[in-house]
């Protein structure tokens, strides 16, 4: 097998994204003007804008034999993402997330996660790992997915970088519990308030410096409408975001990353990668759903 640029490791979904006029409270009502339905999961959508930018891509993660299952797979293929280390379970449903975007871009998600929080070690192929330059991580609902990542880099091999995007679920964990992936982590790609989550601290650059101390090479902070900062200990840099209508920020961060990684994959250093993964998560809100919007690679060239 030659090898891939970027593997993902994360849950796969299908997203069921529904248009409304607001995001309702408790005991409030709102109605929906729109409904998409697409394949999603924020390491996968990673993993399909790395593809769409011309990396070498794969994926580690399970779906069931279901129609979402199906159509999970399907979109891979159709992307060219490696699906050979995908596990299909005999039983059980396939991930879901019902999301709720208003007017604004605003959203509220509710994730189901299915099988995705049912992988063992044992359904994992440490030779197609070993055979990428970058491991993408990103989270599980549930402790068992967590803990299978965790033993999987017990044994991941040296020359294999890991990129990190803990999002909310993990950042909730705190530092302590996500140490094991942490201090493996080359890359790491926060947005604030997950930062601020992680470390306790309210200011991002010194929260940055924290991760630097747990073994972290390089920290991106996703700053939504502000743009990113991006700092490796030597050098560090606020990139400001492209100004574009916004139409939904579902997978924007996701969006990012992709950029990012690309950067990195073509050895390009963080500044440019700040700007890339700008441009890719500028190109994602523009449109309804996670990876509808992903731009191809001879878009991001026309914009040098």
């Amino acid at each position: 097998m030659n090898r891939l640029d970027v593997v993902g490791f994360g849950a796969l979904n299908v997203d069921k994204l529904f248009k409304v006029n607001r995001i309702a409270a408790a005991e409030e009502e709102s109605f929906v003007t729109e409904y998409t339905e697409s394949c999603g999961g924020s390491a996968a959508n990673t993993i399909v804008g790395l593809a769409r930018l011309g990396c070498k891509t794969g994926f580690i993660g399970k779906v069931a034999n279901d129609t979402e299952g199906k159509m999970l797979l399907e979109d891979f293929r159709k992307e060219g993402v490696d699906t050979n280390s995908i596990t299909v379970a005999k039983h059980d449903r396939s991930g879901k997330v019902m999301g709720f975007v208003d007017e604004k871009g605003n959203r509220a998600l509710y994730a189901d996660p299915g099988v995705n929080d049912d992988i063992a070690p044992s359904e994992i192929d440490g030779r197609y790992i070993s055979q990428t330059k970058f491991l993408h991580l990103t989270s599980f609902v549930g402790q068992k997915s967590f803990m299978t990542q965790i033993k999987m880099l017990e044994t991941l091999p040296e020359n294999v970088k890991v990129s990190f995007d803990p999002g909310a679920l993990y950042a909730r964990l705190g530092l302590a519990r996500l140490d094991p992936i942490v201090r493996r982590t080359f890359v790491m790609m926060p947005n604030v308030g997950e930062l601020e989550a992680l470390t306790g601290k309210a200011d991002y650059k010194q929260s940055a410096e924290s991760l630097f101390k747990k073994g972290v090479e390089i920290v991106a902070v996703k700053l939504g409408s502000k743009g990113c900062y991006v700092t490796d200990g030597k050098q560090s840099h606020l990139i400001k975001a492209l100004k574009v209508k916004v139409v939904d920020t579902t997978g924007a961060g996701d969006a990012f990353n992709a950029g990012f990684l690309y950067g990195l994959v073509e050895g390009k250093d963080i500044s440019e990668c700040g700007k890339i993964g700008n441009f890719v998560a500028s190109r994602c809100i523009t449109r309804m759903g996670a990876r509808t919007g992903l731009p191809r690679l001879d878009e991001l060239k026309g914009t040098n």
